[in-house]
Order: C-alpha cells, then sequence, then structure tokens
C-alpha cells in the first residue's frame, strides 16, 4: 500500500481561478495524463521537481504557492 504524501496542494483551486481550467487541460500543459494530475491533486502522488515546477510556471505563481510541506518542531540531537 502506497503512503500518502504529506505534502498539499492548491493545484485544484489555482485551476479554477485560472479559468475553469480541467484537469485534462492541465495534464497537456505538463504532458501527464489527467490520472496524474488527479493523483496529485488528492495527495496520492507527490510529482517530480520538473513537473511540480511546471506546474507552477503554468499558473505564474511560485512553487511554494502550489505546494505546502508542514513545518516539523526541529529535532536537537
Amino acid at each position: 500500500m502506497v503512503k500518502p504524501t504529506r505534502v498539499t496542494n492548491r493545484i485544484r483551486a489555482l485551476r479554477f481561478e485560472h479559468g475553469q481550467m480541467t484537469q485534462a487541460d492541465l495534464a497537456n500543459h505538463l504532458g501527464v495524463t489527467r490520472q496524474t494530475v488527479i493523483a496529485i491533486e488528492q495527495g496520492r502522488y507527490s510529482p517530480s521537481l520538473e513537473v511540480a515546477f511546471q506546474i507552477a510556471r503554468v499558473f505564474r505563481v511560485p512553487l511554494d504557492d502550489v505546494f505546502q510541506y508542514p513545518d516539523q518542531p526541529e529535532t536537537l540531537p
């Protein structure tokens, strides 16, 4: 069983903010399948760094406006 990623994203919100872009439209821009976009949106799959940057570029926003990673308290040795 694949463990879901803790990385969250705003892809769905960004799609709607950018003219009701469909998952298929985004997939075409990225050169991936619609199923890949669905899995990334749902947090079941973390994209490669290259695809993550491509997603940010499609929406013309910084990478951290698309993806967030929860802050963890630092553990000292």
